[in-house]
């Protein structure tokens, strides 16, 4: 399924194409380039659910400690990064709980760095109106720039 999310990111989400009404054509699309059709359907519904998701108005000085199912699904790497982007002001405390929602429903087991670096880009894309915040991760997703500057 995570294949199916950047794929549709990189053709039609980055080109603010609308895929809900368009979802049926792109379904089709997406079944020809070998998907498998309950993948698709996941893969709809968890971008379906970025527009779903209430603000939690999380403390801005708050510390955030991740639960044990949390900290089996994202590494110490991950939950590095999202401390990292939080403290840089990429990532605000809403849009982190966004990520770690979005994180936690993948079917993965465990998900890796550059996997959540791109649901950071999804999360931002549809839920931040801060373009730098979106584009300073963007650099870091296509490696145009260090993650971690010391």
């Amino acid at each position: 399924m995570f294949d199916i999310l950047i794929y549709l990111f990189e053709n039609y989400l980055d080109d603010n194409v609308d895929l809900f009404p368009n979802s049926h054509v792109i379904r089709n699309e997406l079944l020809k380039a070998g998907f498998a059709f309950p993948a698709i359907n996941l893969a709809f519904a968890w971008l379906e659910s970025l527009d779903e998701n209430d603000h939690c108005e999380c403390e801005t000085q708050a510390f955030r400690i991740f639960c044990e199912s949390e900290k089996k699904h994202l590494d110490l790497e991950c939950r590095n990064l999202l401390i990292f982007l939080e403290h840089s002001g990429i990532l605000s405390p809403d849009n982190r709980e966004i990520v770690i929602d979005r994180a936690m429903v993948l079917e993965n087991e465990a998900i890796y760095l550059d996997e959540l670096k791109w649901i950071v880009l999804m999360v931002l894309f549809t839920r931040s109106d801060d373009e730098i915040a979106y584009s300073r991760m963007e650099d870091i997703v296509y490696n145009l720039s260090p993650a971690y500057l010391h």
